[in-house]
């Protein structure tokens, strides 16, 4: 692994142990690299009501659009797996659901980026690393709308 994907992942897994997952028992961090080098993480997040929960790259995308900083998104690190006694586990490599995807494509269309997406599993060494574009080609985003990447 690279240093920005080990970085991401390692925070991503420690975020994954911050899942609420009473329905699924499985879960998902996620760690967002900002343009200044600050890392952003963030948990899936189940309901009852399951339609209403929430996966760990929209919590973190969300929260660093919280802050203001939506199109300063470079990079995004996403592990998961079995809760199992506490601990995550499991080595196959889990990517973005098509839903988170989609959210991830906000910020890159935003910030007039190519997101890098670092994949793993919440145990192992297995590593997939994508470009925005591979899992997401032909997206429909702020630029459909007219709306363009922010100048700062």
């Amino acid at each position: 692994m690279n240093d920005e994907a080990t970085t991401l992942i390692d925070q991503a897994r420690a975020a994954a142990r911050n899942a609420h997952a009473p329905y699924s028992n499985f879960g998902v961090g996620a760690a967002v690299l900002l343009s200044d080098g600050q890392v952003v993480s963030g948990a899936n997040f189940e309901n009852a009501s399951y339609g209403l929960s929430l996966c760990a790259e929209t919590v973190a995308i969300a929260t660093v659009n919280a802050q203001g900083r939506l199109a300063d998104v470079v990079a995004i690190g996403v592990v998961g797996g079995m809760i199992r006694d506490g601990a995550i586990v499991g080595a196959d490599v889990v990517r973005p659901c098509g839903r988170c995807r989609q959210v991830i494509n906000e910020a890159a269309q935003i910030g007039g980026r190519d997101i890098r997406v670092h994949c793993a599993g919440a145990e192992g060494d297995a590593l997939t690393s994508y470009r925005l574009s591979e899992l997401l080609p032909d997206a429909f985003g702020p630029a459909d709308l007219g709306i363009s990447a922010r100048r700062d």
